[in-house]
């Protein structure tokens, strides 16, 4: 892959673990529904509604303030069956996708280790700290944070978007800027078919 960027205004770098964006807006979700007292039943008991999904182009324009260059935008998940249009749509709206299969115990694995792989690589190699740049994680998982010592170290700044029972304490602190997800939720929510 070769970016061409040819700006001299701060460039976003966008990473977002769809499965827990996904998984966590399932639970907000069902609680809104009534199916959960509130998040905290709705995480010990795995209580999710099963039919919200959310909007890839809000999403978007919630992580991304209008007008500023995105050096990438990559999204992780689980490979879905065949027969799934989510990861098309996700293509048409201009994310990279990478998938990876679930274990046997139908954990996901490696994608953490392969978003925050990714985020250091393109620290490196294609992010400018002299113009400003900055990497936004939609995730939020303390599991990060070494990722974003690196960054840090390297003069990227660092935004996080994501739910707000789901992100660690730790992250949402060391992170330049934090964007709540929740008082989106209704913007994000696609319709039910």
């Amino acid at each position: 892959m070769r970016l061409e960027l040819a700006v001299a205004d701060p460039v976003l770098w966008v990473y977002v673990d769809n499965s827990n964006v996904w998984i966590e807006g399932q639970r907000i979700s069902a609680v809104r529904n009534g199916d959960a007292r509130d998040l905290i039943e709705a995480m010990n008991e795995r209580i999710v509604d099963h039919s919200w999904s959310y909007d890839f182009g809000r999403l978007y324009e919630i992580a991304c303030p209008h007008g500023v260059p995105i050096g990438r935008s990559k999204l992780w998940g689980s490979k879905p069956p065949d027969n799934d249009s989510l990861w098309d749509k996700a293509r048409r709206e201009g994310f990279q996708v990478e998938t990876f299969d679930r274990n046997a115990a139908n954990r996901e694995k490696r994608v953490d280790n392969a978003i925050g792989a990714t985020m250091i690589e393109d620290a490196f190699v294609w992010m400018k700290p002299e113009r400003g740049d900055m990497a936004v994680l939609v995730g939020g998982d303390g599991d990060f944070l070494p990722t974003f010592e690196v960054l840090r170290r390297r003069g990227i700044r660092l935004r996080v978007v994501f739910w707000r029972h789901a992100t660690s304490r730790d992250l949402r602190e060391f992170a330049d800027e934090y964007v709540e997800l929740d008082p989106y939720f209704e913007k994000l929510s696609r319709a039910r078919t």
